[in-house]
């Protein structure tokens, strides 16, 4: 699982705890004290081509709007005129959500993936923000044939 969204649910901060221990310092917690609440749920906003086989894109951050609000979270490097290589990992950012129910959680991430905007090349923001919205992922049945099926549409 990745960090952020165990991060969201626990409301602790592991990045902060591995470099306290590093350091030497105790961790201060037992198992019975990590707790978890809500449901949370991150996309990789990655540079690439959805129409293209999802190959990587590159080139610069011509505009960039980030949302933001209770429960959202967006880890990235990015900044507008930041220029992307293409030969590169093509993770650019990582939206995260958290919400009381997973139902909630869906539709914040949902309205997250519409308002979130990069533009200067191509992402997969719109085919994440369709297959959040899609009725078998809020429904919770779909798997590995689901997104294969949404592009042959």
């Amino acid at each position: 699982m990745e960090h952020p969204v165990t991060e969201m649910v626990t409301r602790l901060d592991l990045i902060k705890k591995q470099i306290e221990i590093a350091a030497g310092m105790p961790l201060g917690l037992t198992q019975k004290d990590v707790t978890f609440e809500g449901h949370s749920i991150e996309c990789r906003i990655n540079a690439e081509s959805v129409k293209n086989n999802f190959m990587p894109t590159g080139g610069t951050i011509e505009a960039l709007h980030v949302p933001g609000g209770l429960g959202i979270r967006f880890d990235s490097h990015m900044y507008q005129g930041y220029k992307l290589p293409m030969y590169y990992d093509s993770m650019i950012g990582k939206l995260i959500v958290w919400a009381p129910t997973r139902k909630e959680a869906i539709m914040r991430m949902k309205r997250a993936l519409d308002e979130i905007k990069i533009e200067g090349f191509d992402t997969n923001i719109s085919f994440q923000s369709d297959l959040i919205g899609s009725e078998a992922f809020v429904t919770g049945n779909y798997n590995t044939a689901t997104i294969e099926g949404m592009l042959t549409k």
